[in-house]
Order: C-alpha cells, then structure tokens, then sequence
C-alpha cells in the first residue's frame, strides 16, 4: 500500500513551503487526494492546519498577495481563490451533534479527529504539505485500500454517522453514480435503518444531491441503490411509486421504474443537461395513476401524459426546485408519446406542424428524449423503431424548413390586426389570431405577414361570427 502522495500543485508546494516558514502543520485533506488517485480533475482543496486555519489562510494570502479572501468565523473557515482552483482552510477539528440538527458543535481537535469525522473513509486521507515529510499520506481508515476496491464505506460506525448528518445517506448513493464505486452493505443497511433521519435535512440540500445524481455517468446507479433502500419512497414517492408497476411488452411485462431508469441512463449517454436527464426520469410518472388492466391487451396507461405533465409543477413546489425549468419539462413530459404517432407514411404536414408548433425549441429535445425511451431488448424492434423516429425527424426537417415553426411567432400580431379593422383589445382580436395560427397549421397559408393579411381580409366575417 502506498504511504506517500507526490505532491505535484506549485501552489500547494508553496503554501507548505509556508507553513513551513511559520512552524504551522499542513495536510492536503479529502477530495484531493481521492480525485488525484482517479485521475480526476480537482477545482476544490481542503487544507486542514494544526491549530488555527483563518490565521494561516491569511498568512498564505498576504504573502501570495492575494487580497480576497472569505472568512466564515463561525466555521473557523477561510477561503482563497488561488490558480484555478479554490482553496479552503481550517483548523483541525472534532465535532458533536444535536440529534434535532445537522449542524455540529465544533471544537479543536487533532488530525485523527478531523478525520474521523469525514463522511466516506475515500475522503478521510491526509497529505503533509511540510517539508522533509511533504507527500506522507496519513490514512487512519484505509482509504486508500477502499479506493483501490472501488469501495464506499465510513470511517466510523455508518449508523452514528447517518444519525449526526443523515445528507451522508444520500452522499453515498451519489458517489456511487459519480465514481461507479459499490457502496458496502453495511452502509446500506444503515441507509435503510436511518433514513427518516433526513427529515431534519433542508429540501434543498436533498434536491442538490437528486441533481448530482442524475448528472452523474450512470444515475441508474444511485437511484437503484435509494430505491433498494427505501430512501427513495421517503424523499422522492412519485419516483419510487414506478417500482412493481407493470407495463407490457410483446408477450412479457417490464417494471416501469426500471424502465425509467434505463431511459435515464440512455439521455445521460448522449447528453449532460441534466434538466433533461430529469424530463426523462418524470416521463412515465403519471403512470401509477392511470394503470389500468384490459383482457387480451394488458396494463395500459391512457393518457398518463397528461396526467404526469400535471403532476410536475406539485413536485417542483415540493421538492425546491428552479421553477425556470418548468415549463420546459412539463412540455417534455406532455409530448413524449407525440413524435411515435407520426411515423406512418400516410401523416400529414398538419400533423407534424403542430408538433413543431407544440414543441417549438424544445423539439431536438424532445426527439433524444423519445429515441432513449426504446428499451426493448429485441435489437430488430429497436432497430426498427429507431428507423421510425429518423424519417419523423426527416419529415419535421422537411416541414420546418417549408413553415419555419420551431419559434413560432404570429406574422400578424394583435396590435396590427386592430389597427387593420379598427378593433378595441378584447375577444375578436384573439379569434383572429388564432384563426391565422390554425391556418398556418393546417397548410392553408404559408407563414407568411401578405398571406395571413390577405386570409384575415377573406375571412373576417365567418371567423368571428363563431
């Protein structure tokens, strides 16, 4: 096992050249030197000192002149903007916790004790930065074995660290997905047996753990792990509602929660938005609610679409989340059964305008969307699928070039049309409004302002006489 780390960041070289220069004891600490050992890139550096971590931030500041530095003295924290990286400082310290708060009571302590009190024993190792001993790795735990086992395990009994911070239970699952690292089953079981301890955990911090979940190479991974240890069920219900619910396909039935999940991992592939990893794993949620079972057909979920759409603005609310992406993954989820509706030879121009109308920039979307929610393990069906939805996008390509929809605005907006026949704002100008939009959608006009006056000119009387 190695018991040295070749400290190679000029920068760190010099704040242990510092450190040395002032009699203080320096270590690099925690995901540094996990994502040394991966190969990783690192834009974040905890430097732990013996003693008093704000003083020697300053030090390294002055000396380095560099003038903006962050202090949090009620942490004993301090930061630093050096390089590229941002550099974090503290002193040594051990902690106790309030069973009603995640918050600690925090006092001096010595290395042992900082990290002792580390979430993961991957990041509970040490590097002096001092002199002679620079590189020495301190790892009380066995981090490093367990990096090398590609295994997640605490550095004290995972049940007393779950119970002093519970977002831990959910930092497990997340490094799992992020580093494809098996967590130990002990941890697991320590999940399942704390895991209403997260009520005293802000929804915030639970939704940016989901996120960094979902933006991990495979979410899959840490959302089977929460639902296997009935995390899931407690901070995200709709979600873990999919698991057992049963859709059929040919002559077998999949879980739909599994599906899902293969779905996600599918956009995660081809794409790092995670707001649209998120529309992939909310597509099917309306489906536990409209699962119906029909003789000679199976489960169906008529209109699950619709009813899943509706579902996303309450779980937003619930679970904190940006309400800017709302509407984009409510179209998302309303849409994604409409691109399969339009493979046959015989569909209209109409038909696909409206899609375009309906998706307008979200349309690139919503196709990657639809080609990773083919999950069949038959490789002609996916094969034959995946033929369908690339002449749909032919077809859109087509269309759109002809009718420029994807963004669509009105050639004739409502000012010009009260001008055009003396109309005060009210009812009449949004019929003729729309009228010129459904002829434009079906073909009757092109997208066109002369088009659209010369339609509103014919049609005036017959359209609001309706």
């Amino acid at each position: 096992m190695r018991t040295h780390v070749h400290i190679q960041d000029r920068m760190l070289i010099k704040i242990g050249a510092i450190a040395d220069e002032l009699g203080v004891r320096a270590f690099v600490v925690g995901g540094y030197l996990r994502d040394l050992a991966l190969a990783r890139a690192v834009k974040d550096i905890d430097i732990v000192v013996i003693g008093d971590g704000i003083a020697f931030a300053r030090e390294v500041a002055a000396r380095l002149k560099k003038r903006r530095i962050v202090v949090f003295e009620r942490f004993g924290t301090a930061m630093l903007h050096l390089d590229d990286a941002t550099v974090e400082f503290v002193g040594a310290r051990k902690e106790s916790y309030d069973r009603s708060s995640r918050k600690p009571a925090v006092s001096a302590g010595t290395l042992e004790d900082d990290l002792a009190r580390r979430d993961f024993t991957i990041n509970a190792m040490a590097a002096s930065l001092n002199g002679q001993n620079q590189g020495a790795l301190v790892d009380p735990h066995g981090g490093r074995g367990d990096l090398e086992a590609r295994l997640i395990r605490n550095p004290l009994d995972p049940r007393a660290t779950f119970s002093d911070d519970p977002l831990r239970i959910l930092r497990a699952m997340r490094f799992s997905a992020q580093l494809g690292f098996t967590v130990d089953a002990d941890v697991l079981r320590a999940a399942e047996e704390m895991r209403d301890r997260l009520s005293i955990v802000s929804q915030e911090r639970i939704t940016d753990e989901l996120l960094k979940v979902l933006a991990s190479p495979k979410p899959s991974v840490g959302f089977g792990l929460l639902l296997q240890t009935g995390v899931l069920e407690s901070i995200f219900p709709e979600i873990a509602h999919m698991g057992g619910v049963e859709q059929r396909e040919e002559y077998h039935h999949k879980d739909v929660f599994w599906h899902t999940l293969k779905v996600v991992d599918n956009v995660a592939a081809v794409s790092d938005d995670v707001w649209l990893r998120l529309a992939a794993l909310l597509h099917d949620v309306g489906k536990p609610k409209t699962k119906a079972f029909r003789e000679g057909t199976g489960w169906t979920f008529h209109g699950h679409e619709e009813v899943g759409a509706r579902m996303v603005k309450r779980i937003f609310g619930r679970m904190k989340l940006p309400m800017t992406h709302l509407r984009y993954i409510e179209k998302l989820v309303r849409l994604h059964l409409r691109p399969m509706a339009l493979v046959d030879e015989g569909v209209t121009d109409s038909a696909l305008r409206r899609l375009l109308f309906d998706a307008g920039e979200e349309i690139d979307d919503l196709m990657t969307l639809c080609r990773a929610d083919i999950t069949s393990k038959n490789p002609k069906k996916v094969a034959a699928v995946r033929n369908n939805y690339d002449r749909v996008v032919e077809k859109l390509k087509d269309v759109e070039e002809k009718d420029r929809l994807r963004n669509w605005q009105p050639p004739v907006d409502g000012l010009e049309i009260m001008r055009l026949f003396e109309l005060e704002p009210g009812p009449a100008v949004g019929k003729l409004k729309t009228a010129i939009r459904e002829a434009i959608l079906e073909g009757e006009i092109p997208n066109e302002r002369e088009a659209a006056v010369d339609f509103l000119l014919r049609n005036r009387d017959k359209i609001l006489s309706k």
